[in-house]
């Protein structure tokens, strides 16, 4: 299983982004082992369109099963769900807080966009 957090940061004490496709980072996390991998996405902060779709299939070519964000917007938010990858929103935390509270079933799963579309 493989948890892909948006992040401010490189690592696990770094706080989650609420952006998807202009997050500065991805952390892919195990929560079992809560090992970790770091998935640069600044190809994709500057695009004036399209970041959500190609920071999805980055997630989704790094084996994410599920996403932890903020804001999901339409085009992003339906690719992933045809490719399997289930969407929760947390509110701002530390990204190994995100990952307990996935734990702990204490996110809310998305079942539809919650953001309109462009967000720089």
């Amino acid at each position: 299983m493989k948890i892909a957090v948006t992040s401010v940061g490189r690592d696990l004490s770094s706080d989650t982004d609420p952006r998807f496709g202009r997050a500065a980072y991805f952390i892919m996390v195990n929560p079992d082992t809560m090992t970790f991998e770091v998935v640069e996405n600044q190809q994709n902060i500057e695009l004036p369109q399209g970041a959500g779709i190609q920071a999805g299939k980055t997630l989704i070519d790094h084996g994410a099963n599920a996403l932890i964000t903020g804001f999901c917007g339409p085009k992003a938010f339906h690719l992933l769900q045809r490719a399997g990858v289930k969407v929760m929103t947390c509110g701002r935390c530390r990204v190994e807080d995100a990952i307990q509270k996935y734990k702990h079933n204490e996110l809310d799963s998305i079942t539809q966009p919650n953001q309109e579309g462009h967000w720089v």
